[in-house]
């Protein structure tokens, strides 16, 4: 069982460490340079010109991590982890075509709000009707229509308006991450510790399976989620991934993720999400992407409807540069702001199954 999850890991975090400085070179060699806002804090005038579209790397090693894997475990594919790598390269794809439209026009805006949400939605509802295909012998799917938090609970909301919740999700996370991405190494990072969160709920899940049966420590408590086992590999090829783009994304950055990157990571945070049932649960494990998302709503409604604003600048984390933090300093203090979520919220997971033994 170990295995897949540990290969995982290391094959990722071996590949970004090996091939982003790879990445970095190509790209520097076409001149494919971040574009950076006029409006912005000053300090970030240095770092026009570096590398964007990183997230091809962690993309890419994600993908080779996972069924590397498996050939070397000799363990089968499921349509869970392949459902939710897909869900992660859709919206990767949607934001590369954003970043190269970017640097190829040389504009801080890339593709049109239209075509970028048609992607957007194009990927998502083809993983939403997808994920409720391909039962298995106790007839679980890979998402449920019943709305879930620890696990799912008793309202079911059928199928249509389940597609729209998984897009709201899906949309949700994949802007909110593109806001937190606005620092060195702050989105990568963040990303590392709920992917860490989600291999150990997978874990988890899997030993407490329902299909585990005489077997179960708690049968009052078990998981009817359908490919745990799998979805805590494609989380553990995605921390070792991140991990080791960290070592390159770290301030001062060699290379930024872009919206290639920071679309993937939403993406395939709402897909671990829906396919292990901890839907409104993200919203704690993520929760600095809900922070950061949030304050740019205040920061636009207050706008709008007093014409004052409550935060020098927004998303967060350039508020608080303003104020004269080091931009070192804001990211390791909304890393252990994240790190802080994560475990509470990996708290309230563990005591929702030890509530019912």
């Amino acid at each position: 069982m170990m295995k897949q999850i540990l290969f995982a890991g290391v094959i990722g975090l071996f590949l970004t460490l090996i091939g982003t400085p790879l990445l970095i070179k190509l790209l520097a060699r076409k001149g494919y340079g971040q574009y950076i806002r006029d409006d912005g804090p000053r300090e970030h005038a240095s770092k026009r010109g570096t590398p964007t579209m990183g997230g091809i790397a962690f993309i890419l090693a994600t993908v080779a991590a996972y069924f590397l894997s498996k050939v070397i475990t000799g363990k089968p594919v499921t349509y869970s982890g392949v459902l939710v790598l897909g869900l992660m390269v859709g919206m990767g794809l949607v934001g590369f075509l954003d970043d190269y439209i970017k640097i190829v026009k040389r504009r801080s805006l890339g593709l049109r709000a239209k075509a970028k949400m048609a992607g957007q939605l194009l990927g998502g509802i083809a993983f939403a009707v997808l994920s409720l295909q391909f039962a298995d012998s106790r007839g679980n799917t890979p998402a449920s229509t019943k709305l879930s938090f620890i696990t799912d609970f008793g309202w079911t909301i059928g199928p249509v308006l389940f597609v729209v919740w998984a897009l709201f999700m899906i949309l949700a996370m994949s802007n909110g991450v593109n806001l937190t991405d606005g620092l060195d190494g702050l989105a990568t990072g963040a990303s590392v510790l709920v992917f860490g969160a989600y291999t150990f709920i997978g874990v988890w899940q899997y030993q407490e399976s329902c299909a585990n049966g005489e077997t179960l420590t708690n049968p009052n408590a078990c998981y009817e989620v359908r490919d745990p086992l799998d979805l805590a590999v494609v989380s553990a090829a995605l921390m070792g991934a991140c991990l080791g783009f960290l070592w390159w994304n770290t301030s001062p950055a060699k290379i930024f993720m872009g919206d290639t990157g920071s679309l993937a990571l939403g993406g395939v945070l709402a897909g671990l999400a829906i396919c292990s049932r901890t839907e409104l649960l993200l919203a704690l494990l993520g929760g600095l992407f809900v922070l950061i998302t949030m304050s740019v709503v205040i920061q636009v409604g207050s706008f709008r409807l007093t014409g004052k604003r409550v935060f020098r600048m927004a998303p967060l984390q350039h508020h608080f540069e303003l104020k004269g933090w080091s931009e070192v300093l804001v990211v390791v203090r909304f890393w252990i702001i994240q790190g802080i979520c994560v475990i509470v919220g990996l708290g309230l997971f563990y005591a929702g199954w030890a509530a019912d033994k």
